[in-house]
Parts: structure tokens; sequence; C-alpha cells
């Protein structure tokens, strides 16, 4: 093969490189746009506290945390009244 043979197909390797590339930059500028990240982590924190599949509360993840919350406000409360 000559090298004005190969000059359609490296024109068209070129650009095919280029197409993948800009999908590329495309998919990374969406997936690290803020409104994308908030929504990934909304629906992370929604998976948590409800079921997917039923649409019904998560009890047991809700009362672990409302535990946690409970505990940390009362040791708080505790150790502000031991500063006194």
């Amino acid at each position: 093969m000559t090298k004005a043979d190969r000059q359609p197909d490296l024109e068209r390797e070129i650009e095919e490189t280029r197409m993948r590339l800009a999908g590329t930059i495309d998919q990374l500028l969406y997936r690290s746009s803020p409104k994308t990240i908030a929504q990934r982590q909304m629906a992370a924190i929604k998976a948590t506290y409800v079921d997917p599949r039923t649409g019904e509360p998560n009890t047991a993840n809700i009362l672990k945390t409302a535990g946690v919350i409970v505990g940390v406000v009362g040791l708080m409360v505790a150790l502000r009244k031991l500063s006194k």
C-alpha cells in the first residue's frame, strides 16, 4: 500500500477517534455536573430509606438514623451540662 492509498483510511480513523473522544468528554461533563451528582446522591439516599420495589419506607434504616440523631443530641446536652 502506498502512502496515498492509506490517506483516506487514516483520515477516517482520525475522524472516528475524534467522535469517540467527543462522546467521552460529553459523558464526563454530564457525570461531573453538580446537578447530576446531586440527583445521584438523592437517589442513593432515597434507596436507603425507601424500598425501591414496593415504595414502602424502610423502617429499620429510619429507626437506626433516628437513634443516632437522638444519641448525638443527648450526648451534646450531657456534655453541655457537664461543662457548666
